[in-house]
């Protein structure tokens, strides 16, 4: 590997939707050209992935949708290179293991939330209006990640914890936190997202990694394979996997425009996460 090589860093949730993104960094396509792919996996949500976009800790992030769409709404600087995940995130519906109420229409409604910003946070309010309570009822209390989640519950603390549901699958078999009910999100889940700072350094490049990646997600789902491959490499169990990818689609190409940007920011809208509508073309990055 060129000693002259500049590193482009990545970052995401250490999800089975970002598997192309550890064949990214393993294949190494760029180094050629003289650019190292760094991939960074972290825990705590979209909201320390935008934190890590601001203080410049990374250059690209694959952000919830709703979180990016918050974060622009808030005066954020960041742009959108497309779609990574088309498909809604199944949010699993969870609380503790020994509950007073297990029903989700209970007068408390305490939240586990990774960081303000985060997935975890804003779908709260989406799960609010689908249950009729009012949004400024919601309580929240960081805890960071999963981890967190279940040291609050096993310190008998009590709320809701929304996660991607076959990422919490194991723990829920464990019994370690029960699972009460799903909510998908009402868009495409993932997004490509670049800081401004990125932009200026890399400009096209960063087309050239979303569009090596799309092709690799592109090759992956023709694997007979699959799901063996993401069940070990997640230590999943094939079944998980397999229902899994029947409600996942992952982006292979750019199809983002204008119009399908705009509808999913109505939609967020509507939920209360943002206050007006995003204007596509002010959040939307172009190659140049």
């Amino acid at each position: 590997m060129s000693n002259q090589a500049k590193t482009l860093r990545i970052t995401g949730v250490p999800e089975h939707f970002n598997y192309p993104l550890r064949l990214l960094e393993r294949t190494q396509p760029l180094i050629n050209s003289g650019i190292k792919l760094e991939w960074k996996e972290e825990s705590r949500g979209s909201g320390q992935l935008l934190q890590d976009l601001r203080t410049g800790a990374t250059d690209l992030a694959l952000l919830l949708t709703e979180s990016f769409l918050k974060d622009c709404s808030t005066g954020g600087q960041n742009k959108m290179l497309g779609y990574h995940v088309l498909s809604p995130l199944i949010w699993g519906i969870h609380e503790s293991p020994s509950p007073t109420d297990t029903s989700t229409k209970v007068s408390k409604k305490t939240f586990f939330i990774s960081r303000l910003g985060s997935g975890s946070h804003l779908m709260a309010q989406v799960l609010a209006i689908r249950e009729g309570w009012p949004v400024d009822s919601l309580n929240f209390q960081i805890v960071g990640n999963l981890d967190g989640a279940l040291a609050a519950y096993a310190q008998g603390e009590e709320g809701y914890f929304l996660w991607e549901k076959y990422t919490t699958s194991p723990v829920v078999e464990q019994g370690m936190l029960i699972r009460t009910g799903e909510l998908p999100s009402p868009w495409p889940c993932f997004v490509w997202v670049a800081s401004p700072q990125a932009i200026q350094t890399w400009g096209n490049i960063l087309f050239e990694v979303r569009d090596t990646v799309y092709d690799i997600s592109d090759k992956l789902v023709k694997k007979p394979d699959l799901v063996e491959q993401i069940a070990r490499e997640y230590h999943l169990s094939p079944i998980l996997v397999s229902e899994w990818l029947a409600q996942t689609t992952w982006c292979t190409e750019d199809i983002l425009t204008l119009g399908s940007l705009k509808e999913v920011s109505e939609k967020v809208r509507k939920f209360g996460i943002i206050e007006e509508a995003i204007h596509p073309e002010e959040v939307l990055l172009r190659k140049k």
